[in-house]
């Protein structure tokens, strides 16, 4: 009996000892659990394009030549007015809003209503292209800070009133750029354009277009 008596209490004991590792298991469950639905469901990782020698990105870290391609892909879709400015210069605004700082946005409404009552849109077709060779080089991005850029951009600006070129010129942009990483479904990019830096655009000389392609040049 004593034997017998003894085996029980070792399966007992075993008996115990399971319900402890299932116990065990099923905090480690919901620990892991709980960290999975505390997780970002979305995640933005900025990552150069050049990978030749590799990269080590931090999440969130934005890449200057990002910033650029940034700033003049969405500065370029806003200048964009292919028939008609007077109805042009608002659907660009509303099609790259997600894009534009609250101020900014405000701005070019701003703007676009002064210049309509100044008849300065009707018919006009706008567009901006970057300048041979005064791509992207490490002086085109200011860094201010951990959250804000100055990108230069250097464009020509082409305007045209019913096909008659009424503005051809050569223009060196200024352009803040600051995080606005609150809408990822809208804005991928986590990225906002936020207006002009002072002093503001200027026109470019000859001899800067031909042979000083770099932002220290002004």
């Amino acid at each position: 009996m004593r034997r017998y008596r003894h085996e029980i209490d070792n399966v007992r004991a075993h008996l115990r000892s399971l319900w402890a590792v299932i116990a065990l298991q099923v905090l480690v469950i919901f620990a892991l659990w709980f960290g999975w639905s505390q997780a970002p469901k979305h995640l933005t990782v900025h990552v150069p394009p050049d990978l030749r020698s590799g990269a080590a990105q931090a999440v969130g870290e934005v890449p200057e030549v990002n910033v650029y391609a940034f700033a003049f892909y969405i500065f370029q879709q806003l200048n964009r007015w292919a028939t008609d400015g007077a109805e042009d210069y608002g659907q660009a605004i509303f099609r790259v809003s997600p894009y534009l700082s609250a101020r900014y946005r405000a701005e070019l409404i701003a703007d676009m209503e002064l210049k309509g009552k100044r008849g300065e849109l009707a018919y006009r077709v706008r567009g901006v292209q970057e300048v041979p060779g005064h791509g992207y080089g490490e002086a085109r991005v200011d860094v201010l800070d951990s959250a804000s850029w100055v990108v230069w951009l250097d464009l020509e600006l082409s305007e045209s009133v019913k096909g008659m070129i009424v503005k051809k010129t050569y223009i060196r942009y200024p352009i803040r750029v600051k995080r606005l990483d609150i809408d990822p479904e809208t804005n991928p990019w986590g990225l906002a354009l936020d207006g002009f830096e002072a002093p503001g655009p200027r026109r470019l000389e000859p001899t800067e277009i031909e042979g000083h392609p770099e932002k220290d040049a002004a």
